[in-house]
């Protein structure tokens, strides 16, 4: 894209600032919690608060189902589409659904709403990504994916322990009213500065399907998908860990968020520099390092500084392993990049869904509130074993 230098870095900022909205929606559910168990399962949350806090978690794992059903649903559909009138109607969908989490008045009411509201996350962060791409040029088409991404992480230095804090003080309703407002402002921002340029006439859903005919994406898949999984197995449940493993207050829960974010912040930003040397490389560190820090919040985690030490890596490696995921789909889908960049998203989402949810078993048997902990080892195990069969298969098809 010819566009001058000045309103190619505004419409950047304008996409970051949509994946910041999405950052704060996606995991400010996390910090928010207990709260959310104790208003909407009022009854179970005074009985059984660890079993309320695990039925909570269902949360998570319905916005992440609705990354995996929306990002390549809406991707493949609207292959044709102007990228940024897609991203427009994405926008609007956020709006929508932010607000009716804000305002339903009961908890299936509020899982359905969370799950609309993350039909367009993976296809807002693959279409994003890729106009991110095209404005920086093919030498640093990575680090355009990481400025996207950076509105992500930074949204867990700033906006998720912010909205967590109006969550506790002001009601957690609070929080998605503050999302709403965040969404409504990328929409004007995306139409003001995000260039126009035609749909391309060519695409298919057809095409664009073809990329699950493809061994090395559904490997790749499998890397986000499982080895991910590890990281939410931690971050879900981390708002109990602080108040109940690491005794502090619930006022103590924004700072570790903070140490989280500033880790996914750093992370994200060498991923990007890493990524645009080798794609490879920066995998390998991104999962080996999440299995070892996650294992690391499980001994740890007991004292202050362990927590704060450990979660800080946990989000520096979960920060690494976006970029790098999302360039290798790019790489492995040939024709099909607009669905594969979108399958970034329901990948990491379906981490979030396997970590919530086998984290919420082990919790609910007993095991306590790092039992999530070691799970998520043994789904970093995983997606390191997917990443090597996957570099593998590279190796046979060269020598081939």
């Amino acid at each position: 894209m010819d566009v001058p230098a000045a309103r190619r870095w505004l419409a950047i900022l304008a996409l970051a600032l949509g994946g910041f909205g999405i950052g704060v929606t996606e995991f400010v559910t996390m910090g928010l919690l207990p709260n959310i168990a104790a208003d909407l399962l009022p009854g179970q949350y005074a009985v059984d608060a660890a079993g309320a806090n695990a039925n909570a978690g269902l949360l998570v794992s319905a916005y992440a189902l609705g990354v995996v059903v929306g990002a390549p649903t809406i991707a493949a559909a609207a292959a044709r589409w102007p990228r940024k009138r897609l991203l427009l109607v994405l926008v609007t969908v956020f709006v929508v659904g932010n607000l009716l989490s804000a305002i339903l008045p009961s908890f299936g009411l509020v899982l359905a709403a969370r799950f609309v509201s993350a039909l367009p996350h993976g296809a807002y962060f693959g279409i994003a990504s890729l106009v991110a791409a095209s404005l920086m040029g093919p030498d640093k088409r990575a680090r355009g994916v990481a400025f996207v991404l950076g509105g992500l992480t930074l949204a867990n230095v700033v906006g998720v322990p912010f909205g967590t804090f109006l969550g506790q003080n002001f009601g957690w309703r609070s929080a998605y009213l503050l999302v709403g407002v965040i969404f409504a402002v990328t929409l004007v921002a995306i139409a003001v500065t995000v260039p126009f340029r035609p749909g391309d006439p060519t695409a298919t859903m057809r095409n664009e399907l073809k990329a699950f005919t493809r061994l090395q994406v559904w490997l790749t898949l499998a890397v986000g998908s499982i080895g991910f999984g590890g990281v939410f197995a931690v971050y879900t449940y981390v708002a109990p860990v602080v108040t109940d493993v690491t005794r502090q207050g619930d006022g103590f829960v924004p700072w570790v968020l903070v140490a989280f974010g500033v880790g996914m912040t750093i992370g994200n930003a060498l991923a990007g520099w890493l990524t645009d040397r080798s794609v490879k490389r920066s995998l390998v560190i991104g999962i080996l390092g999440t299995g070892l820090s996650v294992l690391a919040f499980a001994l740890t985690a007991h004292t202050v500084v362990g927590l704060l030490v450990s979660i800080f890596f946990v989000g520096a490696f979960a920060g690494s392993c976006s970029p790098a995921i999302q360039t290798r789909l790019m790489d492995v889908s040939h024709n099909a990049q607009t669905i594969a960049a979108a399958l970034n998203h329901s990948a990491l989402n379906i981490g979030n869904t396997l970590g919530a949810f086998l984290g919420g078993l082990a919790i609910a048997a007993g095991f306590g509130y790092l039992s999530p902990s070691y799970v998520g080892v043994g789904l970093a195990a995983l997606g390191f074993a997917a990443l090597m069969v996957s570099f593998a298969v590279d190796r046979v098809r060269r020598a081939g």
